[in-house]
């Protein structure tokens, strides 16, 4: 089977992974699916930064002599370069440039917050085989909770989705931010009705290649949490 020129390179862990991952996957996009550890460090590799993206990130992709890291370039490279289903990147009614307001927004805000909240409980803790710190934890977490209060506020109104009756790249990319703290047991739902029945919209919208994508995604953190609990058992 020749290779796709398309070759994606990704880590479940990673929330941009898994919307680019599920964008690929329900747009039948042709690629080929390269997966990468950052717990053991392969982006951080000589023949990954050379081969793949001089900046020794996840996600990026390979597109014939085309290097490209940052998911935004990456998703609109997509949208450039191939045939896709209208609703994830709609002109109609300004839809691309309310999707390009929120992934600005997100990247200082929403992004920030849930990556913040992560690193503190869970990744920081788990590479340097220690407990989390709870100070660090309780800053990122009222972090985090500001932050979901203003996208329940700005973006989240009366219509099931971001920008209408439709899923956007938008929502996908907002409801994977949201599984990062909520994977590690965050309960972002708590007083915050609106983001609960968009969640639920979200994800049953997104079907079997979200509910694939995050099954994996949580066995992946099940996995490191055993070896996590050894480590710490053996410096005890």
């Amino acid at each position: 089977m020749p290779l796709q020129p398309i070759r994606f390179f990704y880590d479940l862990l990673n929330q941009s992974s898994r919307a680019l991952y599920i964008f690929l996957e329900s747009s039948k996009i042709p690629f080929e699916a390269v997966s990468i550890s950052v717990l053991k460090g392969e982006h951080l590799t000589g023949e990954y930064r050379d081969k793949v993206t001089r900046f020794k990130k996840v996600p990026a992709l390979t597109d014939h002599n085309l290097q490209l890291s940052e998911s935004v370039a990456m998703f609109r490279h997509l949208i450039r370069e191939n045939i896709i289903p209208e609703h994830w990147y709609p002109r109609k009614n300004f839809g691309r440039s309310r999707i390009d307001e929120f992934l600005e927004w997100r990247q200082r805000n929403l992004g920030l917050a849930s990556t913040d909240y992560f690193q503190q409980k869970w990744l920081v803790p788990y590479l340097q085989k220690r407990q989390p710190n709870e100070s660090a934890v309780n800053v990122a977490e009222k972090q985090l909770n500001h932050t979901l209060n203003e996208f329940e506020q700005l973006f989240l109104h009366s219509k099931g989705f971001m920008i209408g009756d439709n899923i956007s790249y938008a929502d996908l990319l907002a409801i994977c931010e949201i599984d990062q703290p909520k994977y590690i047991g965050f309960n972002p739902f708590i007083h915050r009705p609106k983001l609960d029945r968009w969640y639920k919209t979200v994800r049953d919208e997104l079907g079997t290649y979200y509910k694939e994508v995050t099954h994996e995604f949580d066995n992946k953190l099940r996995t490191a949490e055993k070896s996590h609990k050894e480590a710490i058992s053996l410096k005890q």
